[in-house]
């Protein structure tokens, strides 16, 4: 048994400066954007999003912009092995967390617990099937 839930929507930018990548959607959502506490992620912004959704965040990235989310969980193995039985695959594993792709070819992540109230909100999973 594990929990897992969707907990960010990030907004991949293929640019250098994500300052300036992120103002765009700091604009249009009117949401600010501040930098994450750890400097390793120097390459993110996080929106200031309403605290009962999913975390949103600007990344600069090399490859074409997209839009992916992150699925965050309590035991990684656990919810790729369930992802991967509803027909995801693995695509690459970085730092830690496991990129994936959907059956119809949308690419998005797995990762640790990011937000406060994951314990209490997430789905609890036996098997593919949520937990009543």
């Amino acid at each position: 048994m594990h929990k897992s839930r969707l907990a960010t929507i990030v907004i991949d930018c293929q640019s250098t400066d994500v300052e300036q990548a992120s103002q765009f959607w700091t604009q249009a959502l009117g949401w600010p954007a501040k930098p994450l506490q750890n400097p390793a992620y120097s390459a993110y912004r996080v929106l200031d999003a309403p605290a009962d959704g999913p975390s949103v965040l600007v990344q600069a990235v090399e490859h074409p912009s997209r839009v992916h989310i992150d699925i965050e969980t309590d035991d990684i193995e656990a919810e790729v092995a369930r992802l991967e039985q509803l027909g995801a695959t693995r695509v690459k594993f970085v730092k830690r967390w496991w990129v994936m792709e959907a059956p119809t070819g949308q690419r998005f992540c797995v990762v640790m617990p990011q937000r406060a109230d994951f314990a209490e909100k997430a789905n609890v999973w036996n098997g593919s099937k949520p937990r009543a």
